[in-house]
């Protein structure tokens, strides 16, 4: 499994899944919100609970399956990618809220920024960029 400073760990039926940020999940959100700043806004004020459990599955099948893709570039070994269906089956709604924070950790650890200071020393951590 991957670095733990990239993404968040979350349990699906009997496995468990790095959920990362990446620059391609970050194109896919922008295509479906109008971008990052825009996907808590829908999360929020979705019509109807349906409607947030829908959007909630599709954010973590999607974050989820970058784990899987960044694994699968990186070794011969192939896992298969999660697909919605399998979240929505594996999953309870009792499960998906805590998923939601999971959700706001991985999109903080993708957005964060470290800068290295001049006198060598500290860094310092922005949150995420709008």
């Amino acid at each position: 499994m991957m670095d733990n400073d990239r993404g968040a760990v979350i349990k699906i039926g009997a496995a468990e899944y790095m959920m990362v940020l990446t620059t391609k999940a970050t194109k896919e959100i922008a295509k479906r919100y109008g971008g990052l700043e825009s996907l808590g806004d829908k999360l929020m004020k979705s019509e109807n609970f349906e409607m947030a459990l829908d959007e909630v599955v599709w954010l973590i099948t999607l974050l989820a399956n970058q784990g899987i893709l960044i694994h699968n570039l990186q070794n011969e070994e192939k896992q298969a990618l999660l697909t919605e269906e399998a979240v929505e089956l594996l999953t309870s709604p009792f499960d998906l809220a805590d998923y939601k924070n999971a959700i706001m950790e991985a999109m903080f650890k993708g957005t964060k920024r470290y800068v290295e200071s001049e006198d060598g020393g500290s860094s310092s951590k922005n949150g995420i960029v709008g």
